[in-house]
């Protein structure tokens, strides 16, 4: 008996299998029972007809209850009129569990009582291909670094001092000292790019903002990467790079999960070709000045800037050479103007807005510990930084790309809520 994913279920036509899953739906019609089957790589329908098995098979299947668990066995036959063409001509069913009543029911229900049933929601059908789409998404982040030559090194979480700004930390108690949840691990990258050349961190970051935003979580996970003797520019085309690999995967590998989310990849696929567009920061401005916004030069793009310019393109839109007074301490001046960085935010089409922001990092002692003085940084924490000047700087570059707001972009999704199995919000830390 050869124990199979129900993913790869067409590979055994008119062969006995066993399918070790979940009943999340059951409906009889007398003398047949269909059994909807799940196991977490896909969905199949298994068929128990009475009068074709033993007593106790029958009084088994009619035992179910929505979310039993269960192992069932039967030949795999062709059936074009079922979602995957192929269901299960039961022979044997075996109880596991037999599940109580099931609090999501399938009426509509809100959305705070699906994130309070988060640990049950995630069972749906959206919410499995949400996930499954997640995971090639990291799994092509990965893969792109590796063919690039960068090295994971990991970044620590909990962090000494801040890295851009002390207004959304997260202190927690160290010991006899204090320490923050991690913000960003670009620091630590700085240092192993020092050390290894090109290196990248992988894991969850933590902001304390109050906000409320579609687009805002308190623990996301970001990728972020840093490369010695890397300029602005070449960083640019790693970032579109790396979003056309994965794009590509997504769209080659999870056909199926985007359909089921109804996502138009029509639009991806126009991504998938490359081309994003870059705009500086200046002509940003004024175009969505003349779109209706009273944004001002000099301003940050907020979200709603953000959206409006998006959903004018089809390409991402990389927006570069913000000015230094709004920007972070360690991007480095453009030579040619030196009251701008030498940065850029990507900004993802359809309304999504910013996924990644980059930029090349001050290589100079002198004007680093300038710009930490400047924006009121305790200088003592941040001398080991310092030390990577003082001990073989080098022009480098690095970006991070969050991956919640990747995944929201990518399956269509109105809210990061759903792109993380547990999301923690402002409000929400449970479950």
């Amino acid at each position: 008996m050869v124990i199979i994913a129900i993913k790869d279920a067409k590979k055994y036509l008119g062969q006995e299998v066993e399918i070790r899953g979940w009943t999340h739906n059951i409906r009889s019609s007398g003398a047949i029972a269909f059994l909807q089957l799940r196991d977490g790589s896909g969905r199949l329908q298994a068929v128990v007809v009475k009068n074709d098995v033993a007593p106790e098979v029958w009084d088994a299947a009619k035992s179910l209850t929505i979310e039993s668990s269960v192992i069932v066995r039967g030949i795999v036959k062709e059936d074009t009129r079922t979602p995957g063409a192929v269901e299960i001509q039961t022979n044997s069913v075996a109880p596991v569990a037999i599940a109580q009543e099931y609090p999501i029911g399938k009426k509509e229900h809100g959305v705070d009582f699906l994130m309070d049933q988060r640990h049950l929601w995630i069972r749906s059908s959206r919410q499995e291909s949400i996930l499954r789409v997640r995971d090639e998404i990291e799994f092509a982040f990965r893969e792109f670094m590796k063919l690039r030559g960068f090295v994971l090194a990991d970044s620590p979480i909990f962090t000494p001092n801040a890295v851009e700004g002390t207004t959304d930390l997260f202190e927690v108690k160290y010991f006899d000292d204090k320490a923050y949840l991690s913000q960003s691990g670009q620091l630590y990258q700085e240092a192993t790019s020092a050390a290894l050349g090109k290196t990248y961190c992988f894991g969850p970051t933590f902001r304390s903002e109050k906000s409320k935003t579609r687009r805002h979580l308190t623990e996301f996970w970001m990728l972020e990467a840093e490369a010695s003797y890397m300029d602005w520019l070449e960083n640019l085309q790693l970032q579109e790079d790396l979003i056309v690999h994965t794009v590509k995967r997504v769209l080659r590998e999870c056909a199926a999960d985007l359909a089921l989310l109804g996502r138009d990849t029509i639009a991806l696929e126009k991504v998938a070709e490359g081309g994003f567009i870059r705009m500086h920061h200046r002509d940003a401005i004024k175009e969505l000045q003349a779109m209706g916004s009273d944004i001002k030069e000099g301003d940050d793009l907020g979200a709603d800037d953000e959206t409006i310019l998006t959903k004018k393109y089809d390409k991402p839109i990389f927006v570069h050479h913000y000015p230094v007074v709004i920007k972070a301490f360690y991007m480095k001046p453009d030579p040619d103007e030196p009251d701008r960085v030498l940065n850029a935010d990507l900004l993802a089409p359809e309304g999504y807005g910013e996924i990644i922001g980059g930029s090349q990092r001050i290589d100079d002692l002198a004007l680093l510990e300038k710009r930490i003085a400047e924006h009121g940084l305790p200088k003592s924490a941040f001398e080991w930084y310092l030390d990577l000047r003082r001990y073989g700087s080098v022009p480098h570059s690095g970006f991070g790309i969050g991956l919640e707001r990747t995944v929201a972009w990518i399956c269509g999704l109105e809210h990061v809520r759903e792109t993380i199995p547990f999301p923690r919000l402002l409000n929400r830390l449970q479950p």
